[in-house]
């Protein structure tokens, strides 16, 4: 029976010592973190993850702005509220919640934002910062593994890791923060050959993919960790039921290590999302960690 690494447990964790953290820069230097939440359009899923990006910074002690949108809204009108908070020295962070309507470039809204208010860590200039092993705001559920995998394992030295998607927002930064910790990585996407055969090779599997409980028992090593990034609604037995990409009561008895979904790895995006405002404050008023 594998060991349930669990999300809400070290979050909760995570989210306290940001707290501490946030006040003794109040104290010590009378500047409260300031996070800008921008949400565009009706999304019930999007307007859920506001609300509890919104109730995590309350309970950090960090000071959160939201701005609501019409779906309608232009790329331009857009533009210029992210303008005004990039030059608002109370807002240390931007945070717009995707996906955006159709009609809205996704790329050049993140392009907009201020590489150092930028922490989803989406913006190109961080982007590049993680892959050439550089400081810099770093995607949030990618750095939630990164935590999770730390604690469960101490040093990954050595450790294969397979992570499973390339995006842009988890997969390629996951793969850059595995390296950084001196794993062997391997990014496995919808052209690989025998993707299962390729994660049985693995200390470490990664699933990002977005399809439901894809990994099954026979893609796992016995012992190996599992993070579980996918969250998926399926229908079971006339009720929507939430899974992730990995099947989990057929891998859970293979695993060393495993993600639940819920509770593994979303509450822990979360988290990092609060670090990484305490962290983009500390970076524009030149505090050190």
């Amino acid at each position: 029976m594998a060991k349930l690494i669990n999300g809400k447990q070290i979050s909760a964790q995570l989210l306290e010592q940001v707290s501490v953290q946030v006040q003794q820069l109040k104290d010590n230097h009378g500047v409260t973190p300031g996070l800008a939440v921008v949400l565009v359009g009706e999304d019930p899923a999007s307007q859920v993850y506001v609300r509890n990006k919104i109730h995590s910074a309350a309970e950090a002690g960090i000071r959160s702005v939201e701005h609501r949108l019409s779906a309608d809204t232009s790329q331009a009108a857009l533009d210029e509220l992210i303008d005004k908070l990039n030059r608002d020295s109370e807002i240390h962070g931007i945070l717009v919640q995707l996906p955006l309507p159709a009609h809205l470039n996704e790329d050049d809204v993140i392009a907009a934002i201020d590489p150092l208010k930028d922490v989803d860590g989406f913006h190109p200039l961080n982007s590049g910062a993680l892959a050439a092993g550089q400081s810099g705001l770093v995607p949030c559920t990618p750095l939630g593994c990164m935590i999770m995998l730390q604690q469960t394992h101490g040093d990954l030295s050595g450790m294969t890791a397979v992570v499973i998607g390339r995006s842009n927002i988890v997969g390629k930064p996951m793969a850059a923060l595995l390296l950084q910790a001196n794993c062997t990585v391997t990014i496995a996407h919808s052209r690989t050959r025998d993707l299962a055969d390729v994660c049985r090779q693995a200390d470490i599997v990664i699933a990002a993919v977005g399809r439901a409980q894809l990994v099954t028992e026979d893609w796992i090593m016995p012992g190996a960790t599992v993070i579980d990034v996918g969250i998926n609604a399926i229908e079971l037995d006339g009720r929507r039921k939430l899974v992730g990409d990995v099947d989990f009561n057929s891998v859970e008895p293979i695993a060393g290590a495993i993600t639940p979904v819920p509770g593994g790895v979303g509450p822990m995006t979360i988290a990092c999302l609060m670090k990484n405002t305490l962290s983009a404050a500390r970076m524009q008023l030149s505090i050190p960690d």
